[in-house]
């Protein structure tokens, strides 16, 4: 299994992009092919699609898209080919946050997206999302968001009191603190 190919973008098709890497050029699905600079080394983010019928690559700018993807394509009757045009036309920090909000209509407006698949990716990933797709720690507060998170609050909650903490105590000082903040 790859994790990402580094190369030269050699050719853009109107879904794909050809990396050229050690003189072998590899056609590789991406979301926008006129974000890769043509005739440019650049470090792509790859899932192998592998079928019976088929063996493909598709390619992530970063982390964060190849992860939605992912996910994504855990979802049932959601594959790749549905989720790429997902991800041209919409951002990952938009797609997280409607699915967050159960906002199906944001989610229907992606082509082949309809009132079914849209509730379907609601059902499966609604809360399972927003802590690794965004940073809720402030300044220091890594293990103490983490802690937080384990005892089942939500990131959202959390981001709220971290401005009223003091990075200068000590872990279990910060915990008792936060606890009180959280239940008020």
């Amino acid at each position: 299994m790859f994790n990402y190919i580094k190369g030269i973008v050699t050719e853009q098709e109107a879904n794909a992009i050809t990396l050229e890497c050690n003189n072998i050029g590899y056609q590789v699905f991406v979301a926008n092919p006129f974000q890769y600079p043509l005739n440019e080394e650049v470090k792509v983010y790859i899932y192998e699609n592998i079928k019976e019928d088929e063996d493909s690559l598709y390619g992530f700018l970063t982390k964060e898209e190849k992860e939605l993807f992912l996910k994504l394509l855990g979802v049932k009757g959601v594959g790749p080919k549905l989720i790429m045009p997902m991800l041209a036309t919409g951002s990952v920090k938009g797609i997280v946050d409607a699915i967050d909000r159960e906002n199906i209509l944001y989610l229907k407006k992606f082509p082949k997206v309809g009132d079914k698949v849209a509730r379907q990716i609601i059902l499966d990933l609604k809360g399972k999302l927003a802590s690794s797709f965004e940073t809720p720690s402030i300044g220091g507060f890594d293990e103490l968001v983490s802690v937080l998170e384990g005892l089942g609050y939500k990131t959202n909650d959390i981001k709220k009191i971290l401005p009223n903490m003091d990075s200068y105590l000590k872990i279990e000082d910060q915990v008792k603190e936060a606890l009180k903040l959280l239940l008020k």
